[in-house]
């Protein structure tokens, strides 16, 4: 009896090794070298799948994952959950093949879930699980329902739904889509208010001890910063719990979704823009985001084919594919591509040449992506994951002047600062593009990081939610935060500072140009001129000074915190003047004088360049080095015109300054993969890129 239950205990130490041995096993997806497709399919596509196809398509364009429909909204197999509306044009076995056929040609294979809805015939048999707005409306496309995210269908059925396919299925990781609650139909631009469901009330009810949901989303309002808690904790605790379950399967499962608690992986993407100007760098702005809020995460940037979700079946141009995927191996991100169906018998064709362009580079040199530390002093704050209205704007100018500079830089989400201290304090510059308001412990380490010696920068209306932070920091008050600035002037009067004005005296303005109290600050620049006359030549004039200015510096400890409360970012992301990039360049070059001295060249302002350090990815490597070397990415973009995407200009006799703190063993292009021509001296690495057209990486090792 004594030996069986020491065998039985040796048998059960040795499983609980091995299950721990499984648990901490290096995910798959941490290798970084993500080439996806995506296809979304419609239900009728189905009808019509077929493994050895798809199989085919993925491994013409170089693919090693496939993201593919699997439930939620339909079920793309056949369900034995009565709650769980099966796809009528569904074959049985096609999705098994599918992923049976994908993994003997060593392609991983996600699927993808969407609980955003239900189908109408759920909806009848549970009307308590779906969404109703403050009007008692509900909200629907077609026939599928939004549900309510505290109801039972998301609380409860949706985990039987993800665990009956992990079941059925040896997948290797899950897709959510559209995860979260909803206010507005995005499908229909429409927006409907905030959940009033049953499940909602009482749960909030709960949360709050007592309070009644809001039925308005108004940032002033208690009610709903307490909304907004509610929201987080919720989300995140459905995370966490689905987390436990997929992990509990099968820990190289990965979990994907937009969001970064509980996942392995963050999914971004790459959409067509519906207002003028087009943004040609969304690629590199999310995944810079995403690498730099979220360091320990892998990032997954998806180029949206569709136009618009009116427009799904017509691809944008092939020239922004390029771009954007380029962009994203640039940045730290795998390739990602999202279609609406399969690839055969697809309405549009046109950037097939593209992915097969670009994944097959990436594949034959994975080797060098993916492994990356920035070397940027730089950090451009974001106003969150998702920008959009006049923040947006501003922040994608400041963006802009910086990319056309060739200064490096970092971004980092707003709300993430606090979670990111000895990030910040690296840095030797920080701009804020209208961050209008920050978390006490963010402005803690922005304020501790200012007095150590980084610099800081904001620009229109950042902190004016926190006057006493604004205050402390900047110095200033606000007299007039809104302020319409058409018909002023602003006088670049300090030289020593605003170097590049040479025969302007007065520079024009537009947009919002604060009024803000600026006494208190170490000195004002850029006074603000009133706006004169109005009318025929015969009478204009009288642009008088009016006492204010447009920028003043404070001095705090070993930092200086430099304001311009006016829509800098904005006029020039929109209108492009470059007087107004002057300003910025000057300010940050009086601030920080080596803060272009990273990269050095007489490439156009449209050759987006990207500096690097890197480690060799390459599976199985083991190495004591911290970096292997450099890599300058160039990605072309002078085929952007604004509103329309030309192939780029090929661009001849590039010279090159690379600040290096090492001299090379090599240097080459991965285009050719041939040597170049270099030189180093102080610490700088000299060379050429005598010609190159979409894209080209510039390896530097050590």
């Amino acid at each position: 009896m004594k030996n069986y239950l020491l065998i039985l205990f040796g048998i059960l130490q040795t499983a609980t090794l091995l299950a721990q041995e499984k648990g901490t096993k290096k995910g798959w997806w941490q290798q970084n070298n993500l080439r996806m497709i995506q296809m979304n399919l419609p239900d009728y596509e189905a009808a019509t799948l077929d493994a050895d196809s798809v199989v085919a398509d993925l491994i013409s364009v170089s693919a090693n994952t496939l993201l593919i429909n699997a439930g939620g909204i339909m079920a793309f197999y056949p369900t034995k959950l009565d709650f769980h509306y099966t796809n009528p044009y569904m074959k049985p076995g096609v999705l098994g093949a599918i992923i049976k056929k994908c993994h003997e040609n060593q392609i991983r294979v996600m699927v993808r879930f969407d609980f955003s809805r239900v189908h109408e015939s759920i909806f009848k048999a549970h009307p308590d699980w779906c969404y109703i707005s403050p009007k008692g409306e509900r909200m629907i496309n077609t026939d599928m329902y939004v549900v309510s995210i505290n109801a039972p269908y998301v609380q409860e059925k949706a985990f039987q739904i993800i665990e009956e396919v992990i079941d059925l299925f040896p997948i290797d990781g899950i897709f959510l889509n559209m995860p979260g609650y909803q206010v507005r139909n995005p499908y229909e631009d429409k927006y409907h208010g905030i959940d009033q469901n049953e499940s909602d009330q009482k749960r909030f009810a709960a949360f709050s001890n007592g309070l009644t949901l809001p039925k308005e989303e108004n940032k002033a309002d208690p009610l709903f910063q307490r909304y907004l808690d509610f929201k987080k904790e919720t989300v995140e605790e459905w995370s966490e719990k689905l987390h436990r379950l997929v992990k509990s399967k099968n820990p190289q499962i990965a979990i994907c979704t937009y969001s970064d608690k509980f996942v392995d992986i963050i999914r971004h993407e790459s959409q067509s823009m519906t207002s003028l100007p087009y943004w040609p760098y969304t690629a590199s702005d999310n995944v810079s985001n995403a690498v730099n809020s979220f360091p320990h995460h892998i990032i997954s940037n998806a180029s949206i084919q569709q136009i618009s979700f009116q427009s799904r079946y017509n691809a944008i141009e092939p020239a922004e594919v390029r771009i954007r995927l380029y962009e994203n191996i640039a940045n730290g991100s795998g390739l990602d591509m999202s279609m609406m169906g399969d690839m055969r018998g697809y309405e549009d064709e046109r950037n097939y040449p593209v992915f097969r362009e670009v994944y097959s580079f990436h594949k034959k040199h994975e080797a060098y992506f993916g492994q990356y530390k920035s070397r940027a002093k730089v950090a451009i704050i974001a106003p969150g994951a998702w920008p959009s209205g006049d923040p947006m704007q501003e922040y994608r100018g400041i963006q802009l002047m910086l990319r056309e500079a060739h200064i490096p830089f970092d971004i980092i989400e707003d709300g993430q600062i606090g979670n990111l201290e000895e990030k910040i304090k690296h840095y030797k510059l920080i701009l804020l593009p209208e961050i209008t308001y920050l978390k006490p412990d963010a402005i803690k380490i922005l304020k501790e990081a200012n007095l150590a010696g980084t610099q800081l920068i904001a620009t229109n209306r950042s902190l004016f939610d926190t006057p006493a932070d604004l205050y402390k920091i900047f110095g200033v008050k606000i007299v007039k935060k809104d302020n319409d600035g058409a018909g002023n002037y602003l006088v670049p009067d300090d030289r020593s500072v605003f170097k590049n004005f040479k025969g302007q005296n007065m520079m024009f303005w537009k947009y919002n140009l604060g009024l803000y109290d600026m006494t208190a600050t170490d000195k004002q620049y850029l006074p603000i001129l009133s706006k004169g006359r109005p009318g025929p030549p015969e009478i204009i004039g009288g642009h008088t000074p009016t006492g204010y200015h447009a920028m003043s510096i404070k001095r705090n400890g070993n930092g200086q915190a430099v304001i311009l409360p006016v829509n800098i970012g904005k006029l020039y992301y929109i209108h492009g003047y470059q007087e107004h990039k002057r300003i910025i360049l000057d300010v940050i070059k009086h601030l920080l004088p080596d803060a272009d001295s990273d990269i050095r060249t007489n490439a156009p302002a449209r050759v987006e360049t990207i500096l690097t350090e890197y480690r060799k990815n390459i599976k199985g490597l083991s190495t004591s080095k911290a970096t292997d070397g450099q890599i300058l990415h160039l990605i072309n973009l002078t085929g952007f015109s604004g509103n329309t995407y030309f192939d780029p200009y090929v661009q001849h006799n590039l010279t090159f300054k690379i600040r290096s703190p090492k001299k090379p063993s090599n240097v080459f292009t991965l285009s050719n993969e041939k040597p170049l021509s270099f030189s180093w001296k102080d610490d700088y690495l000299s060379f050429e890129i005598a010609k190159f057209h979409a894209y080209e990486a510039v390896v530097m090792d050590w």
